[in-house]
């Protein structure tokens, strides 16, 4: 049919609330509108919401409207917007193959490290998974500045004393009893600015899972409505993760939980498919013909399409069957008669006889398609073959005690996951609830079994363990002293399995991609992760008024880099700050007597040593002339430098290296700290 013409203007109403709707996926609300042919329901901006994204103070809106709401929802949109000074800094000692790995485990309160990562990550992140705190009454909610009590809550839906003061705890982490004023807005007042920055680290065909249960289901998928947009929402995967019940029960025996699936633009992804596993294939695909060598077994599907299907008549026309008879269906086929006389052609169509004699007509679904590559299936919703269990039993076997850490994911759970949001073998795959370090352990695996190059990074707080705990007594301190030493130890482990496969073929002469899965043992996977810290600015605080300043307090903050801080960390803090991912790899090096600290070749030089001149900027810009010539000066010369700015002499000495670096690398970008 010939479309018509709309012969009006464009609705530039309706495309800027598609634009904001892309950045602001939560301030776009359902409206009724009255038009002259009654009530209609339209898409408009929520603009309280709006204008409280775009201001750093509280905003009221009385205008009542589809949404959740919760009281402490308003202080949480500015908690995710409010900026931070903290940083980031490397921690060599507790780091594994720091030098050369890509993986990254940062020790800190999630929030602000997502906020430190915005820059250095944003829409890069294929995947992000995370098992936050359940809200089961037992477990602890994350504190943040904007938490209150339950005698604020009444405050707010007045039933409060004249005092009215928000009381803010400076721990961290607090219980979250059922009897809390507050019980679920605090957990949601946690849950929501961490997922508003989460989100802008996934790429725009990214995935995030989350798992949760019962207890919050029901407002988890609300907040990710909000967040990632109703559109977005892609699944809710069931996870049956034990056996059977016990006497605790109450009432039904419950089996399962969650993983909510969104993503951060569902029009960009694509279709998503997993290996088979090796029950699947043994189970479904039984059958040999002549095509074996190369297609391997199949499996059949009826041609007979079901009642679903719409009619069309186009599809009804006989199939010659073995015997010369012509089969018609009893409805219609699924295939074209030029499909099917194709695969007619190519023996890819069987005919199997019921006991009246007659014929039914079934396509034939190889292993391999025809380059011999194996065959992947679409996930399923519901995941029955892997329990807690397993995730307690791999604590045990990896620290030696399955009480060290209490209900750990299983690694074939997170693999199901991973193999669904992170099939892309570079992937990055961000953890900001991370526990004990499962999801690293299986990112490591995933990339033993079929040579993916993914990266991990892990965010935890290191959470105090009770000294009467098994944890404690076997010394870990906190939960990230336990997460470490798991990826410490499934690392080797990983790396002592695979050369033990890789001699096991050599011993047998076959190659190891014989078998889907076991594990690819050409290039050893990445094992390693640097550790990172939150921390203070690198910067010393200066509380002093303008007025109050005297020669010898300007004299104590000349060096404003705080004293206990190292080359090291004010590399991070820069890379940071511009943009730069913390796994680049990182050079250091001596030019004109200097300490230059390289990170990716030239993307970025920092000094931070004195008595920078234009003697030295002169040798900088100077390699050698081989290199100049095999690489050219836009692969050589740094794209930008930074250096302390009390390594100069004075202003006018580091207005010259300023100028001199201009004429000598003009794509060189200087600043100083």
């Amino acid at each position: 049919m010939t479309e018509k013409l709309d012969m009006t203007t464009p609705d530039m109403v309706a495309q800027n609330i598609e634009r904001i709707a892309a950045l602001f996926p939560h301030c776009v609300t359902e409206t009724d509108v009255q038009t002259p042919h009654g009530t209609s329901l339209r898409r408009q901006i929520d603009f309280d919401l709006l204008r409280q994204e775009l201001s750093a103070d509280i905003v009221d809106g009385p205008k009542e409207r589809y949404r959740l709401e919760w009281p402490g929802k308003r202080e949480a949109i500015v908690t995710a917007n409010m900026p931070t000074t903290n940083t980031l800094r490397p921690v060599h000692d507790d780091s594994v193959n720091f030098d050369t790995t890509e993986n990254l485990y940062i020790e800190g309160d999630n929030l602000e490290v997502l906020k430190l990562l915005q820059e250095s990550y944003l829409g890069k992140v294929k995947m992000i998974y995370i098992d936050p705190p359940y809200n089961t009454g037992n477990d602890f909610v994350y504190n943040d500045k904007f938490a209150k009590d339950a005698e604020t809550s009444n405050l707010e839906s007045g039933l409060t004393d004249e005092a009215g003061n928000r009381l803010v705890s400076k721990d961290p982490m607090q219980p979250n009893p059922e009897t809390a004023g507050r019980y679920h807005s605090d957990w949601l007042t946690m849950m929501y600015p961490r997922l508003k920055l989460a989100r802008n680290l996934l790429t725009e065909d990214g995935l995030i899972f989350i798992s949760i249960d019962d207890n919050e289901i029901h407002n988890l998928r609300k907040v990710c409505d909000e967040v990632f947009g109703e559109m977005n929402f892609i699944d809710c995967v069931i996870w049956k993760k034990r056996y059977g019940g016990g006497a605790k029960e109450k009432y039904l025996i419950s089996l399962h939980e969650y993983a909510l699936v969104y993503a951060k633009n569902e029009n960009e992804l694509a279709d998503l498919f997993i290996p088979l596993t090796e029950d699947s294939i043994n189970r479904y695909y039984k059958l040999k013909d002549s095509n074996y060598s190369k297609r391997g077994s199949y499996r059949t599907h009826p041609l007979e399409a079901t009642k679903s299907m719409g009619e069309r008549k186009n599809l009804v026309f006989p199939i010659p069957a073995p015997d010369g008879t012509m089969v018609y269906p009893q409805r219609q086929w699924l295939w074209s008669k030029e499909r099917v006389y194709e695969y007619l052609e190519k023996g890819e169509i069987e005919f199997i006889k019921s006991k009246n004699d007659s014929w039914s007509v079934h396509s034939k679904q190889y292993l391999n398609d025809e380059n011999g590559e194996i065959r992947q299936g679409k996930p399923f919703s519901i995941i029955e073959d892997v329990y807690s269990q397993h995730g307690t039993n791999e604590i045990l076997d990896i620290l030696g005690n399955a009480q060290i850490f209490s209900f750990p994911k299983p690694i074939k759970y997170l693999s199901y996951l991973l193999n669904v949001g992170a099939s892309e073998k570079d992937s990055i795959i961000l953890d900001f609830f991370s526990g004990s370090g499962a999801t690293a352990q299986a990112v490591m695996q995933l990339n033993a079994e079929d040579g993916g190059n993914r990266k991990f990074i892990m965010v935890q707080l290191p959470e105090a363990t009770d000294e009467k705990s098994e944890a404690y007594k076997a010394g870990y301190q906190n939960i990230c002293e336990i997460g470490k030493e798991r990826i410490r130890r499934a690392g080797a482990k990983i790396v002592e399995t695979s050369h033990a496969a890789s001699q096991k073929a050599q011993e047998k002469g076959a190659s190891l991609f014989d078998n889907v899965q076991t594990p690819c043992m050409a290039s050893l996977p990445d094992i390693g992760f640097r550790v990172y810290r939150l921390d203070t600015s690198n910067m010393q605080d200066v509380y002093y008024r303008p007025q109050d300043y005297t020669q010898q307090t300007i004299d104590a903050f000349a060096n404003h880099i705080k004293l206990d801080r190292t080359a090291d960390d004010l590399v991070a803090q820069v890379m940071l700050d511009w943009g730069l991912p913390l796994s680049l790899p990182i050079e250091k090096t001596k030019i004109a007597g200097k300490t230059v600290y390289k990170v990716d070749g030239n993307a970025l030089y920092c000094c931070f040593d004195e008595g920078i001149d234009e003697g030295f900027v002169k040798e900088l810009t100077s390699p050698p002339a081989p290199l100049l010539e095999e690489r050219g000066a836009a692969s050589v010369l740094p794209l930008r430098i930074v250096f302390h700015d009390h390594s100069f002499a004075s202003d006018t000495a580091k207005e010259n290296v300023r100028q001199l670096l201009k004429q000598l690398s003009t794509e060189t970008e200087m600043r100083v700290v």
